[in-house]
Parts: C-alpha cells; structure tokens; sequence
C-alpha cells in the first residue's frame, strides 16, 4: 500500500517561522556586536599606520611637526584633491592635514574609518561638498593643532599627548569647543552638543560600539593616536577626565 506523503499543516509552518523569528532576533544584535568590533579594530589599526607615518615625517624634518596654520580663506579642511580632481598640498584651502604624511604612507586608505562613513553623508551636505561624501571617505581623523611647528624632543611622555583621534569635523582641532579637553566648569565638544553650531553631527564623534540612541547620547567610544604612536579608545565623556595637558605639553595656549 502506497502511503500519500502528508504536508506541513498551517500551524506547523507557523510554528517553524516563529522558531526562526526567535532565533534571528536572538543573533542580530551579536552579529551587530561583532561587526562593530570589527569596524573598531580596522579603524584602529588605521591609526597605528597614520601614527609609523607621523613618525617617518619627525625622523626627516628634525622631529619636528609641520606647522598645521598655513592655510588661508576657508582654513583647513577635509579634501585630498580640488574641484578639479588635481591633488592638494598641505597648505592649500580644504586640505586635509593627513597630506602633509602622505608622501611616508602612500595610501590615503589608512585615514579612513569604516564607522565614520556612515556619517559622510550628513557631514559632506552640511560642509557643502555637492553632496559627494566620497570625497572624504578617506579623512576620518581630527589632528591636534596644538602641536603646530613643535619640536617633539622637548615634549614629555609622548605616551600622554594626543596626536589624532575619531571625530565628526576631523580637521586640525585649534579651540577646546572641538576637543575632547573642556574648559574648567564646562563640558567638551561644545560645538556638537545641544545648542552648538554642529550639534546634528555629535553621533559621529564617540562612533564606535554605540549602544544608545539619543542625539547627544551614544554610550560609545572613540580611538586615539598618541604621539608615541601607541592607539586606545576612549568612553564617551564630558571631558572632566581630560586634562588639558593631552593637548598642550608645553602649556602654550
């Protein structure tokens, strides 16, 4: 006797979607997790390799840092190349400070940062580049611009002195309203918080690992390079636990 194969029944089926359904919201937020660490790390990495570069250029120029104040106009900026497609120099308007490095690197991959380009696209509207936020895919980076023109002999435990770290307006930081350091009494990054000039953008700033979703509020951390080449993350903060001295060794501003 030949036996009919039966079928699943409805409630068989629907008991095998939500077994599934169980299971995929259980895995989501650990791949997530995963994918996050794997961003952090690459983007860490990339520090490292911007950090051998720092350091090749200090070996060459007396160990000194270019001066990162010779821009005119617009000042300094986010852009490899200009309107043209014609690569910029260190001292030209919107130029970004990693080219100063680039002759020791040769790869204008190292100064990205995977997390950072899910915010390229605000960032590159608001600072008026045509919408193209490819153009600085590869300009993840904010530089200390107190160490313009210094000589890093006479600069103490290089291991704490802040060279370059993520942030949502990665230029060369000259005003604490920028920096992860806060004025005694105030908080940091005053630019990008509620009220400031730049405040859409503070999401991007502590953007690896973000476990909230308030606008000034992300629960994650960011990567710093220090001048001994060395890179960390850092929790989200209010800088209360910055001493000023990570941007100015020498006590000059």
């Amino acid at each position: 006797m030949t036996r009919t194969p039966r079928a699943f029944t409805l409630i068989e089926l629907l008991v095998v979607i939500s077994i599934i359904a169980v299971l995929m919201a259980i895995l989501m937020p650990a791949l997530a997790r995963v994918k996050d660490q794997a961003r952090d790390q690459a983007c860490r990495a990339n520090l490292k390799g911007v950090g051998l570069g720092i350091m090749m250029y200090l070996q060459d120029n007396d160990f000194t840092m270019p001066d990162m104040h010779t821009h005119t106009g617009n000042t300094n900026g986010h852009l490899w190349w200009d309107a043209a497609g014609n690569p910029l120099r260190a001292g030209d308007d919107m130029a970004y400070w990693g080219i100063a490095y680039y002759a020791y690197l040769k790869d204008r991959e190292v100064f990205g940062c995977a997390a950072f380009r899910n915010f390229c696209e605000t960032l590159a509207k608001d600072l008026l580049y045509g919408g193209d936020h490819k153009l600085i895919y590869t300009s993840a980076f904010a530089a200390n611009g107190w160490l313009t023109k210094e000589n890093t002999i006479r600069i103490p435990r290089h291991s704490e002195v802040i060279m370059a770290h993520d942030h949502m307006e990665p230029r060369i930081e000259n005003a604490t309203a920028d920096m992860l350091y806060a004025d005694p009494g105030g908080v940091n990054l005053t630019h990008y918080r509620q009220g400031g000039g730049r405040s859409n953008w503070y999401r991007g700033i502590f953007r690896h690992n973000i476990r909230r979703s308030g606008d000034f509020e992300t629960g994650g951390t960011l990567n710093i390079l220090w001048l001994d080449g060395h890179v960390t993350s850092m929790d989200e903060n209010n800088g209360e636990e910055v001493p000023k001295r990570w941007y100015d060794p020498l006590n000059k501003n």
